[in-house]
Formats: structure tokens, C-alpha cells, sequence
């Protein structure tokens, strides 16, 4: 795979930015959505999480994306962050 310099983009920033932020929403209020931990949301937010396959189901019901969508950014950002170390 080649280097493309470009730097690894968490999933969380994407959400956070592409989301939350336009539809005036916080972290804890769309994790009261998904029925899911507030820290745990908080931390994909705070880029310090990643996705899961249950979390991404509930992401694209709760945001109308697909699953695919979120777990693809995820695969992309490890992916990425994994040629940064290898160099």
C-alpha cells in the first residue's frame, strides 16, 4: 500500500464534525440516543475509541448512514495509522 501523506482520520472526528456538530447535538445526548455508555461515545468523539460493528449499527439508524459507512472509516484509519508505524 502506498504512503499517500496524508494523515489518519478517526472516525470520531467524522462524527463529531460531520454530525454533531451541524445538528447541534452532544456526545452524551446521542449516546442517550443509542441507548449506549456516554463515555463511550465521548471517547470516539475525543478520538480515543474506535467503532464497533453494534456501535456502527446503532450510528447509521440513529444518523440514516449504513454501517458500512462507519466501519469503512474505522478499517481506513487503522489501515493508515498502521503505515505510519511500519513507515
Amino acid at each position: 500500500m502506498s504512503n499517500s501523506g496524508m494523515r489518519p482520520i478517526h472516525p470520531g472526528e467524522i462524527l463529531e464534525k460531520e454530525f454533531l456538530e451541524p445538528l447541534g447535538i452532544t456526545a452524551d445526548a446521542l449516546a442517550r440516543s443509542l441507548n449506549e455508555v456516554a463515555g463511550d461515545v465521548r471517547a470516539l468523539v475525543m478520538q480515543e475509541g474506535g467503532i464497533s460493528p453494534e456501535l456502527a449499527k446503532k450510528l447509521s439508524l440513529c444518523l440514516k448512514t449504513t454501517p458500512e459507512f462507519w466501519l469503512n472509516l474505522q478499517s481506513a484509519y487503522d489501515q493508515r495509522r498502521t503505515e505510519i508505524e511500519r513507515g
